[in-house]
């Protein structure tokens, strides 16, 4: 894998522990750090019983796949499976989903949004 992705990965998930401090003001910061642990330890836990694939193994796939920025990462149950769920900014400002059989690593499905083109000179 790639220091890129690594460096990016570690880059999110600080970002997300960010913001969830900065969106629950009245709860403090120690509920947001709590919360961040706890999503961590049972993603491990999962991990470590096999049910689900490491994620430097599902960013490697990603990566060969669906070149582009991985922006962020999310582990979920959905159905009583483990889904991993991609989002990454592709060459040319496309904003892709993809979601991912955790056990495995098959793509489930995924979304790609075009950004709307600009004309030279004009503002982002």
């Amino acid at each position: 894998m790639s220091s890129r992705i690594t460096t990016q990965w570690c880059r999110t998930l600080s970002n997300l522990v960010i913001l969830m401090t900065l969106a629950m003001p009245g709860l403090g910061v120690s509920y947001a750090a709590d919360n961040a642990d706890h999503d961590h330890d049972r993603a491990r836990q999962a991990v470590e019983a096999g049910n689900v694939l490491p994620l430097r193994t599902i960013l490697e796939q990603v990566e060969r796949e669906y070149p582009g920025q991985v922006m962020d990462v999310e582990l979920d149950r959905e159905k009583g499976e483990w889904v991993y769920e991609v989002k990454l900014l592709r060459k040319g400002g496309a904003l892709m989903k993809l979601k991912i059989l955790a056990r495995d690593g098959t793509i489930l499905g995924f979304k790609e949004k075009h950004g709307k083109p600009h004309r030279q000179g004009e503002l982002r």
